[in-house]
């Protein structure tokens, strides 16, 4: 996510100096170089990302104005904790982690995703910061699409749903998820969340409520479930809807693995014991996976297909009955071909970069723990076509 940040803002000149940190700097060294003349504005350095302290010391040394955060969402709080000790702004693509409720966790929720950085919000406003949270493509752009819905098309809103699908294939292997195998597990084998006006935030089953969705630009009907995703904690705070649903197109094949990796207990993310020749060593079930499965940012080759993003919008407009879909979809080898990004990869990380302008240039602003719903999306969504990917909307 990283390196496709630095290839899309490689390209734009509001970026005075980006700094490229990762755990492993060859990585980070590997992402600048690729930048070519544009490199000089771009500087690999190692760090711990759970390190607050030092991400904090790093901040101030270059003296950045923001920290965008593209890690999993393992490390969102060191991050969001040392940006605001750096009195630096804040944003990432995917929010604090959520933990079910002790007794009922298919009914009820217990911390939700963003809780522990919403709970900050006074301290963030107080100091005049703003952390921009949920800002990649779903949650982000998903929401941008929900507050432009309800600001231009919609009188009254029954209900948003976010809706995602794709017809992309991986040659060569039978299991290949396209993005990173940690934060999915984590989104799709949680209760997932729903959100009803009269009821509050409630959970489910693991991909409930089963739908068939037909996506558009040839991908055709997918069949959708209810999964865990930041939209849903995140709209209601903003937009008055009566229900809002996040629903992924994963595929009855990708489902039974998923399915078969928490019957097996590998989905675990606490250590275990494992023997070796030298002793024992104690290892996360899912970082296991983790390591044996294809780093989705080398599959571009080997991809084939689109990957579509998008809201779903119910209501009423001008006294009468409205249902649209706003909708982004890259097609892999377009992205490839211009970036040397996957698809899903690329369509994420180009709105963080699409929102990052904004901000320099002073057209979002504002202070505290703001989700993308609480700016103007015109702007959003005339820059993101400036950056040569467009979004469409479809009467249902």
């Amino acid at each position: 996510m990283g390196t496709a940040i630095t290839r899309i803002a490689a390209r734009r000149p509001f970026l005075d100096h980006m700094v490229v940190a990762d755990y492993d700097l060859p990585r980070a060294k590997a992402a600048v170089a690729a930048l070519g003349e544009q490199a000089d504005r771009f500087t690999p350095v190692k760090i711990d990302a759970a390190d607050r302290a030092a991400v904090t010391a790093l901040l101030k040394e270059h003296r950045c104005d923001v920290l965008l955060n593209a890690t999993d969402p393992r490390f969102v709080l060191p991050l969001f904790d040392a940006a605001l000790a750096a009195e630096a702004d804040y944003l990432d693509m995917a929010m604090s982690m959520s933990r079910p409720h002790p007794d009922r966790p298919y009914e009820e929720v217990g911390v939700k995703l963003g809780d522990d950085q919403f709970a900050r919000a006074g301290e963030w406003a107080a100091n005049g910061r703003l952390a921009l949270v949920g800002m990649g493509v779903e949650p982000g752009l998903a929401d941008v699409f929900a507050r432009y819905a309800a600001d231009e098309l919609f009188d009254e809103i029954e209900e948003i749903g976010i809706r995602d699908g794709a017809n992309l294939t991986v040659d060569g292997y039978e299991f290949a998820p396209s993005f990173n195998i940690w934060t999915t597990i984590e989104e799709c084998l949680n209760p997932p969340v729903i959100y009803e006006k009269d009821r509050g935030w409630y959970t489910t089953e693991p991909f409930s409520e089963p739908e068939i969705f037909d996506f558009p630009d040839g991908i055709g009907p997918v069949e959708c479930v209810n999964v865990e995703h930041e939209e849903v904690m995140l709209v209601p705070r903003w937009i008055p809807a009566q229900r809002v649903t996040f629903k992924y197109g994963l595929g009855e094949d990708f489902i039974g693995k998923l399915k078969t990796l928490h019957a097996l207990g590998v989905d675990r993310t606490e250590p275990v014991a494992v023997r070796t020749d030298d002793g024992t060593a104690r290892v996360s079930p899912r970082d296991v996976v983790a390591a044996v499965l294809p780093d989705p940012a080398g599959l571009g080759d080997r991809m084939r297909g689109k990957t579509c993003a998008g809201t779903w919008v119910k209501g009423v407009k001008d006294g009468r009955p409205r249902e649209v879909y706003l909708y982004h979809v890259v097609d892999n080898q377009w992205s490839m071909r211009e970036y040397g990004s996957q698809a899903v990869v690329w369509q994420t990380a180009v709105n963080p970069v699409v929102a990052l302008e904004l901000m320099a240039n002073g057209v979002w602003k504002g202070a505290g723990v703001l989700g993308p719903e609480a700016f103007e999306p015109g702007p959003f969504l005339d820059l993101l076509v400036e950056y040569g990917s467009p979004w469409r909307m479809r009467e249902q």
